[in-house]
């Protein structure tokens, strides 16, 4: 169960971030390729115990959740969230609050799930078993109707409040920003 073996087409497609709602939507695709490891890991491990391909899928699991994720909710906190919630339109505006929310729930999700990822990355742990599946489930189904919202009403409606201008330095912004958690300097 190699993580990369068992994903055809893990990589993504070439978006960069002169294209930045783009970029978010493969974000979006490699959210769901991580939540659907984490399920087959999950189950491989129950049926078949840990090995080293189990321990490589927890640590590519941790390695996108504990990373890109938080960049991912950043982007949108920082760039899609903000122009609804100055609209002035009572229906954007309680969206986007109910966004934020939601990345604050999966990030308390994570905290639990990761715990057991990471001794599953490091060990051959006695259990086969995921200790917190109602976590589990919930954090992958929060993810599934996050990702509706954004797609479906959230990103069209940002984007139509932005000019081009604005695109551009969204881009900008969310690239400086993943170079400079690259090399450690601080942004």
């Amino acid at each position: 169960m190699t993580a990369a073996a068992s994903l055809p087409g893990f990589a993504s497609p070439a978006v960069g971030f002169d294209q930045p709602f783009e970029m978010l939507h493969a974000c979006h695709d490699r959210v769901e390729r991580s939540l659907s490891l984490l399920e087959r890991l999950v189950a491989h491990v129950r049926g078949h115990g840990h090995d080293e391909d189990s321990r490589s899928a927890a640590r590519d699991v941790l390695r996108y959740f504990d990373l890109a994720a938080p960049h991912h909710h950043q982007d949108e906190e920082l760039h899609v969230l903000p122009p609804l919630l100055a609209s002035g339109d009572p229906d954007q505006r309680a969206l986007a609050a109910q966004l934020i929310a939601e990345h604050r729930r999966m990030e308390a999700l994570w905290a639990v799930l990761r715990v057991p990822l990471e001794q599953w990355s490091e060990a051959l742990p006695v259990s086969t078993v995921f200790p917190r599946p109602e976590s589990l489930a919930e954090f992958t189904a929060l993810y599934a109707d996050h990702i509706a919202r954004e797609e479906g009403r959230a990103y069209p409606m940002a984007r139509a409040l932005l000019d081009a201008a604005s695109l551009a330095d969204m881009g900008a912004e969310m690239g400086a920003r993943r170079r400079a958690s690259a090399t450690g300097t601080p942004r």
